[in-house]
C-alpha cells in the first residue's frame, strides 16, 4: 500500500510561482516514477510531468521552460516548481505512482487557481 498526500495549492495571479509537493509512504520510495496530474473541469485527466527513479523526467509541451518537477528519496517526496502560471493551469493537481502487482495509487488532489 502507498498513500500519497499532496499539499501546496491556492490562488496565485497569472505570472507567478508555485511549489506542489507530495509525501508518499512506504520505504521503496526510490524505485517509484512519480507522475503529476491535473484536470480542469469539463476535461479529461491530463499528465504533467514525470520523474524516473534514475531521475530523468519528461513534461506536457505545454509546461515545458516553465515547471520542474524533482524529488528527495530521503523525504519520500516529489516536487513540482510552477512558474509562470497561466490561467489555463488552472486545475485540480494529482500526484500518482504505479506500483507492479498492486496499480495506480492517487493522492486526494489540491487545487491550483492562477487568477487575476
Amino acid at each position: 500500500q502507498v498513500q500519497l498526500v499532496e499539499s501546496g495549492g491556492g490562488l496565485v495571479q497569472p505570472g507567478g510561482s508555485l511549489r506542489l509537493s507530495c509525501v508518499a509512504s512506504g520505504s521503496i520510495f526510490r524505485v517509484y516514477a512519480m507522475r503529476w496530474y491535473r484536470q480542469a473541469p469539463g476535461n479529461q485527466r491530463e499528465l504533467v510531468a514525470v520523474i524516473q527513479s534514475d531521475g530523468d523526467t519528461w513534461y506536457l509541451d505545454s509546461v515545458k521552460d516553465r515547471f520542474a518537477i524533482s524529488r528527495d528519496n530521503a523525504k519520500n517526496t516529489v516536487f513540482l516548481y510552477m512558474n509562470v502560471l497561466k490561467p489555463e493551469d488552472t486545475a485540480v493537481y494529482y500526484c500518482n505512482t504505479y506500483v507492479a502487482g498492486e496499480g495506480d495509487y492517487w493522492g486526494q488532489g489540491t487545487q491550483v487557481t492562477v487568477s487575476s
